[in-house]
């Protein structure tokens, strides 16, 4: 069969597809599944017109030996009395017919199913849906998400709103129920049972809707309200046997507790003692700075991620360079109110400048602009330091080359992917363009570090709720084979560029100092991972937030000690 030039066409770009899983992982290489959607749909509209077409053809058929018939019957022996009325039935029956059954036996189907065939290949898999419906429970815990407000698509920053149908949300409820996630079961498939209360049509009926919900709640330990559900299914659906086999079990649980509950009651009247007081103290009482120090890794990010747990001290910083005009620059300086007091020293830290690097020749006559992100580390950012040219370039360099992002097994050291990072990222050189060359030595002119020992230039594209969980850029020192291989010693410091702007999420934190760096397009931010003595600074363990709306893109330089011993000299104290 001869397939259309459009098909040829689609079969080419997928040839670009076929190397690549985990969709999920890139927000950049999902674009192209929506080219390939909509190469189907008109592949599809073409079997819809041949189907049409065919139909229309047998339908004049019809219309026309319809009318002949009903004449034809009103007299049959003088109609066929006319020589040619008695020829045309025979041609109509031993030929006409024939042809109409070849008609209507006519698969036009063949070209549409051969194409969505090759296609499917090259289709995500179940790992990717799991993987995204993943990702939108994860979006849901980091940013304090209500199911409704996801299943109606009123997210901050969207342009392209969508609504989620019943069975999207049962479908999210599923796969939670099959990661034994009864919690977020719960929730989606409660949202669930509100459409369809509130009308919406689906093919779901709210009896497998209730069946799960009210199993879901009972693995939660409130047995009660799982009764609730159950009572509500069986009014729908008198003879469903596992709910009238739960009913009576959860009756009988019910009255248990109660026996247990009216038990503990009477002993514990006889030593009950109040804690209204204390209670009352610790709920007024300030988080303290070890307080602060206390609080789990994972909320702290997670805070961090929300904007939570910062208090923004605004300030306005002109910014006057002799010989060159001033420029003002608002930016929000982070401080923890927890962990640090807000001391006007600490504020003080913070400028933003116009920068040269020691009067670097290339930046005497046009010196960047910059600005303090943080004090401990110190973390600064560079504004306007890549351009919109050299981005794409580079995204249309990594795209075709994007993997799974990987990370070092602690233990085996092999390379491997992990759930807490989802994310695809590529490696680019000089050998790929030479603008490459030029940017890895604009950051050696910034930074005044050697790029020689440096990694390759890796580019990073997110992916549905895309996110790196805390982590150290450099090897600890139970991690002494962590770049062995590479002869260049340890990661001393990291460059990272921000390609585009994040419509909501995304924001690089650092845990330990409540430090919390946003996507700026045409940024980057540089700190060092080691003090100038060699140790590991282990304030700089930092995560990239979960995406909420928006496409990520980063790139980044990992810088070795290799090189630096004159330029960055070794500090004489552990800590300096």
């Amino acid at each position: 069969m001869e397939l259309p030039c459009w098909c040829l066409l689609l079969l080419l770009s997928l040839q670009s597809l076929s190397a690549h899983n985990d969709f999920f992982t890139s927000i950049g290489q999902m674009t192209d599944l929506l080219y390939t959607e909509k190469d189907l749909v008109t592949s599809l509209k073409d079997y819809i017109k041949a189907e049409e077409n065919k139909l229309e053809q047998v339908k004049r058929w019809a219309d026309k030996l319809d009318s002949l018939t009903a004449t034809a019957t009103q007299d049959p022996e003088g109609f066929l009395g006319h020589p040619v009325n008695a020829f045309k039935l025979m041609k109509r029956l031993n030929t006409e017919w024939g042809n109409l059954e070849s008609l209507v036996l006519s698969d036009t189907t063949d070209g549409f199913i051969s194409n969505l065939t090759i296609q499917r290949q090259h289709f995500p898999t179940d790992e990717d849906q799991t993987g995204a419906a993943k990702a939108l429970l994860r979006l849901q815990d980091t940013y304090r998400l209500d199911a409704n407000t996801i299943s109606t698509g009123d997210l901050p920053g969207v342009k392209h709103k969508s609504h989620m149908t019943v069975e999207d949300c049962y479908e999210l409820g599923k796969i939670a129920y099959s990661e034994v996630d009864y919690y977020h079961t719960e929730l989606w498939m409660a949202q669930a049972l509100k459409q369809l209360d509130d009308g919406e049509e689906s093919t779901l009926d709210k009896v497998t809707v209730l069946d799960y919900l009210s199993y879901a709640i009972y693995q939660q330990g409130e047995i009660e309200r799982a009764l609730e559900y159950t009572k509500r299914l069986l009014e729908l659906d008198p003879e469903h046997q596992r709910a009238k086999g739960n009913l009576k079990y959860f009756e009988f649980q019910l009255e248990k507790q109660k026996k247990a509950a009216d038990a503990e009651a009477e002993k514990q009247k006889e030593q009950e003692t109040t804690k209204t007081t204390e209670k009352n103290k610790k709920k007024r009482k300030k988080r303290s700075p070890e307080t602060f120090s206390l609080i789990p890794e994972r909320k702290k990010y997670e805070m961090l991620c929300r904007g939570e747990g910062i208090r923004m001290v605004r300030k306005r910083i002109s910014c006057t360079i002799p010989q060159f005009p001033a420029y003002k620059l608002s930016f929000n300086s982070l401080l923890p109110p927890f962990l640090f007091s807000q001391t006007p020293r600490r504020q003080s830290r913070l400028f933003c400048r116009y920068y040269d690097n020691n009067r670097n020749p290339k930046y005497v006559l046009g010196p960047v602009k910059q600005q303090d992100e943080w004090d401990r580390p110190y973390i600064v950012r560079y504004l306007d330091i890549i351009s919109d040219a050299e981005m794409e370039r580079i995204k249309q360099l990594a795209k075709p080359r994007l993997r799974r992002a990987t990370i070092s097994n602690p233990v085996t050291g092999v390379l491997e992917t992990a759930s807490y990072r989802i994310s695809k990222s590529a490696w680019l050189t000089g050998y790929d363009d030479p603008m490459i060359d030029t940017i890895n030595q604009r950051i050696e002119d910034l930074t005044g570090l050697e790029m020689d020992t440096a990694e390759e230039l890796q580019i990073a594209n997110y992916g549905v709720g895309g996110q790196y969980e805390p982590h150290f850029d450099f090897g600890r020192k139970d991690e002494p084979d962590a770049f062995k291989e590479l002869g260049t010693g340890n990661r001393i410091a990291t460059w990272l560029f921000y390609m585009s702007n994040v419509s909501a999420g995304g924001a690089t934190v650092f845990p330990d100092v409540g430090a919390a760096v946003w996507p700026q397009k045409g940024t980057a931010v540089f700190w060092y991972n080691l003090f100038a003595s060699g140790e590991g600074d282990y304030s700089t363990r930092h995560a990239a937030c979960p995406v909420l709306v928006g496409n990520k893109w980063v790139s980044n330089k990992w810088i070795h000690e290799r090189g630096q011993e004159w330029r960055r000299p070794c500090g004489l104290s552990e800590a300096e």
